[in-house]
């Protein structure tokens, strides 16, 4: 597989990896992180966190002060891929974390006690369905008998679903190439695949080192949020530590939307990506951390569904059950 110089090898696939979506069965924590569950005692909120705005909050460490008053000592360990970061959530190593739509619907599915304690708002600019400069492609419809890439039992899946659907396209219209995103940008290069459906900052990537062309993006289609969880036992027991939790997020998310340079910067470092590719991503993101709603949930409740349907979920699930 080969890379371009400017998108390091090394940095697309610790990006793949923490977007990669799978089943939680056969996915394992270390023995020393799955022992670090607290025994009685003062309390503990114990975060796993990818490379994002709960890293940008890591660093800041204003977090640490607001809960020292409450007797709470807050640990941080960093995750490469959200179906991990919930797998120590279910044996019980970590309390708090960030992940996008799909790992937890697989989650729960799996067992997981798994709640949902916030979200972004709708994030619809970032995730597309991306051709090459010069492909014949000119409308959704024209993907009919298309090889389509995406990563299998993701939320660009859920994505291209419903928007073949809005287009008058049946899911099978299309072949699906189900790959990872390094794999699917390598087979994309190399014109293998007519299109590919991504997510930033990957979108961004092949926009800005490809010349790659949006034919359509989720907007008008689905929201693409992202969330924050805990479980259900610990936030029952200290929902107090939870609301500061989140509002400490959102103060970084406002920060974000009114300093988005200065935040591109850091996450230029933080994800090893060229500034220009971090510009494009953070200029069409939307910054903000909402509470939890019935009608989130529904949204949720949509993705389980068909991904029930697509064969992907081993049962049915219900996502209230993951509210607090």
């Amino acid at each position: 597989m080969r890379l371009p110089s400017h998108l390091p090898r090394r940095t697309v696939l610790q990006l793949a990896a923490g977007a990669a979506v799978t089943g939680l069965a056969g996915l394992s924590i270390p023995n020393a992180l799955a022992q670090t569950a607290p025994a009685s005692g003062p309390r503990v909120l114990r975060i796993g966190h990818q490379k994002g705005l709960l890293s940008v909050l890591k660093g800041r460490g204003t977090l640490e002060q607001r809960l020292a008053p409450l007797g709470v000592k807050v640990t941080w360990t960093e995750f490469p891929a959200g179906p991990v970061q919930l797998e120590a959530l279910n044996v019980g190593s970590i309390d708090f974390g960030d992940v996008g739509e799909a790992p937890p619907i697989f989650a729960q599915a799996a067992g997981a006690p798994l709640a949902y304690v916030a979200a972004t708002p709708p994030r619809p600019a970032l995730e597309a369905v991306l051709l090459p400069a010069s492909s014949d492609v000119r409308s959704v419809a024209d993907l009919k008998g298309r090889k389509v890439a995406y990563n299998k039992g993701s939320n660009v899946q859920y994505f291209l679903a419903r928007l073949l659907e809005k287009n008058g396209l049946k899911y099978t219209d299309v072949q699906h190439v189900h790959l990872p995103p390094a794999d699917a940008r390598a087979a994309f290069e190399k014109g293998s695949v007519d299109a590919w459906v991504i997510w930033d900052p990957f979108l961004a990537a092949a926009e800005v080192t490809l010349g790659a062309r949006v034919l359509a993006d989720a907007q008008g289609v689905v929201n693409n949020r992202y969330y924050y969880f805990s479980s259900l036992n610990y936030a029952a027991r200290n929902a107090d530590v939870i609301k500061v939790v989140i509002d400490e997020l959102d103060k970084v998310d406002q920060w974000a939307a009114a300093n988005r340079s200065a935040l591109a910067a850091e996450l230029s470092q933080l994800w090893g990506l060229p500034r220009a590719v971090v510009d494009k991503s953070v200029a069409r993101t939307v910054y903000g951390t909402t509470p939890i709603t019935r009608a989130i949930l529904q949204e949720q409740q949509a993705i389980a569904d068909t991904f029930f349907d697509l064969k992907l979920l081993p049962r049915r699930i219900n996502l209230l059950e993951a509210a607090v």
